[in-house]
């Protein structure tokens, strides 16, 4: 296991080569949840995530031999991006194998970083074995995206960061995935603030942390999908674990919706722009998975911002459908001229604005003579689509509401 000094000595290893990231009081999110809160905003990093301090603190330690033979990584996304950023900034040749299902922003941006991608397996475990294989046969260093102690370290460099940025800092709140920011981030605030909490979360669809803690040793999780995907680790590791157990107070599990929802508000209400697994923070604070008095001084850890842009489209859509902001109605009409036109009419009195409109005839149930038109209005919320739905009601339409 690292200590604090080793920490320490990864700061001053990096010295102005990592952004120095801000950790932000936000008034609107201290409303929300009772908590002094705070942002560790580590999706503002050059590659959008925390995963650049590991990797470069272990490109640091390499011999000459070694940056001459170039390094290997497997990622799905943030420690590819981080280690072909440092690596090409540093003269050192770097191969990333990651999942053929990464999201192609992920791979793009790895490559434009100056990584050679190596797209291999259906999972991270199937591109894992492949990136040590291609390191035992080509003589490459690996580089782990968190079970190795230079890693730890590197990450641990933010709860140094965290202990001078908060004043009295009383609990942070950090993503589990592997272990490697958990465990670095809680050895460092410890060491600082020893009476501080220090929780982590993890996505409910691959919480192998919270399994490898109550069996004492690493568990292998079943394969999953979550929108977490940053820390759908399924095996923790077997540096991480031990540290876990002896810095992390307790770990806690967020579910799909608390995530898309904690991504959405962090959209709106503070402008940032978050990937699942960076979310899963601020959406155990909001849902209240940890027990915390009111007041207390929080950090959280928003650890990522690479989210693909479909899926964050996706997210924003589910959400206002939600809140009520976006309402999809079908509503029966005699099929006659002038019908449509009454009905469009109604609505524009009730202050709705259409998105999109479509007629069927041949299906929903609709009669001869009878149309069903599926209408998607914009709302302001809860009350107003309730007084929409009440007007139609009024006027004697026959509808069905459609819900998120």
């Amino acid at each position: 296991m690292i200590d604090v000094a080793d920490i320490e000595a990864a700061r001053q290893r990096l010295g102005g080569a990592i952004y120095l990231s801000p950790c932000a009081h936000s008034v609107t999110f201290s409303k929300l949840t009772g908590l002094e809160t705070y942002f560790k905003l580590e999706n503002l990093q050059m590659t959008g995530s925390f995963k650049e301090r590991g990797s470069l603190n272990k490109l640091l330690q390499l011999s000459g031999e070694e940056r001459a033979r170039g390094v290997i990584a497997a990622s799905a996304g943030n420690h590819a991006q981080g280690v072909a950023y440092h690596a090409t900034r540093l003269g050192i040749a770097a191969t990333i194998v990651m999942p053929e299902s990464t999201p192609l922003i992920k791979i793009v941006c790895t490559r434009e970083y100056g990584g050679t991608v190596v797209l291999y397996g259906e999972d991270y475990d199937a591109a894992y074995a492949e990136a040590r294989r291609r390191a035992e046969a080509d003589g490459l260093t690996f580089v782990h995206a968190f079970d190795d102690p230079a890693i730890i370290a590197g990450q641990g460099t933010i709860g140094l960061e965290l202990c001078e940025q908060v004043p009295d800092l009383e609990a942070v709140v950090v993503p589990v995935g592997g272990g490697g920011l958990a465990s670095g981030v809680a050895c460092a605030v410890k060491a600082r603030r020893p009476k501080a909490l220090v929780v982590g979360v993890q996505s409910a669809a691959c919480p192998s942390a919270r399994a490898a803690l109550d069996a004492g040793a690493p568990v292998v999780m079943p394969a999953s999908t979550t929108i977490a995907d940053g820390i759908a680790v399924r095996r923790i590791g077997d540096q991480t674990l031990p540290m876990l157990d002896a810095y992390v107070d307790e770990i806690v599990t967020v579910d799909e919706e608390e995530i898309a929802n904690a991504i959405l508000l962090l959209l709106e209400r503070e402008k940032t722009v978050v990937e699942g697994a960076g979310a899963v923070a601020v959406a155990a604070v909001l849902n209240q998975r940890i027990e915390l008095p009111l007041g207390h001084r929080t950090a959280l850890v928003v650890s990522g911002g690479n989210i693909d842009v479909n899926i964050l489209s996706r997210v924003i859509e589910r959400g206002l459908a939600k809140d009520a902001r976006l309402v999809r109605l079908e509503v029966k009409l005699t099929d006659r001229p002038g019908s449509l036109h009454k009905l469009v009419g109604l609505i524009a009195e009730q202050r709705a604005n259409i998105l999109h409109i479509a007629h069927s005839r041949a299906f929903g149930g609709a009669n001869l003579g009878e149309t069903i038109v599926e209408i998607t209005l914009e709302a302001r919320g809860p009350d107003h689509a309730k007084s929409i739905l009440a007007a139609l009601r009024t006027a004697g339409y026959e509808h069905r509401r459609h819900h998120a």
